[in-house]
């Protein structure tokens, strides 16, 4: 029976890169996003067909998520990886954000992952699935006014919460933590650092699967992944 994984996020970057890879390893894929042309377009794009599900949708709002989960679950009748990547960053410090978008920011990035495990641990404990959870090397390190980095150090908390929650169930939970990445999250912020390394989005992709592929019995925790000459 094929795996069945399903992506917050999925419509472009590091979401859209690990469907890819997913895909090509044999997986049953859904991917949600705000944004029906662009998820339509990636499906077009991979030509996985029946193979891929795409659903519009806000990571960050319970029933969105709830119907999502219900309509994968229905479909394939299982849900064996679940990859709470969905989230954006804004340019500047918090003394510079609009408070309406630290609150959209916040939803986002920390209710959404938490909303994520939520409405799939049942079907994760019956598969013995597996939760991986984007962070970022901003999720380990502090700097002025960062609101984006209390999110994902938030994160990080949150994986580590869940998997003192499941380790019993003998579910396993990974959070994968980036540091500059080459992907449409840099367009909120204005662009990424003038002349940084940067990682692409098939490279974390790639730690993601690793993670994934770990044979049964395995529980690969924390992954850190920067660019070769990232300092920060």
């Amino acid at each position: 029976m094929e795996p069945v994984t399903l992506i917050t996020g999925g419509s472009s970057g590091i979401g859209a890169a690990t469907a890819r890879v997913l895909l090509k390893q044999g997986h049953r894929v859904a991917i949600t996003g705000r944004d029906a042309d662009r998820l339509a377009a990636l499906a077009t794009s991979t030509g996985a067909g029946e193979r891929l599900l795409t659903i519009t949708g806000d990571a960050s709002d319970e029933s969105h998520v709830a119907a999502a989960v219900r309509q994968v679950v229905g479909l394939w009748d299982r849900l064996d990886t679940v990859i709470a990547n969905a989230g954006f960053s804004l340019p500047g410090t918090l003394e510079d954000h609009d408070p309406a978008a630290m609150r959209a920011m916040v939803l986002t990035n920390i209710l959404g992952p938490a909303l994520l495990v939520r409405e799939t641990l049942p079907h994760l404990r019956k598969s013995k699935g597996r939760i991986v959870i984007i962070g970022s090397v901003a999720g380990t390190r502090n700097t002025p006014g960062n609101l984006y980095s209390v999110t994902k150090w938030a994160a990080h908390a949150l994986a580590e919460n869940v998997r003192l929650l499941v380790a019993k169930d003998h579910v396993s939970v990974t959070v994968v933590a980036p540091g500059v990445v080459d992907t449409p999250f840099w367009d909120e912020r204005g662009g990424s650092p003038a002349a940084a390394p940067t990682l692409t989005a098939e490279q974390v992709a790639e730690a993601i699967l690793f993670a994934v592929n770990q044979p049964e019995g395995v529980d690969i925790n924390n992954l850190v992944i920067r660019p070769t000459g990232q300092v920060s």
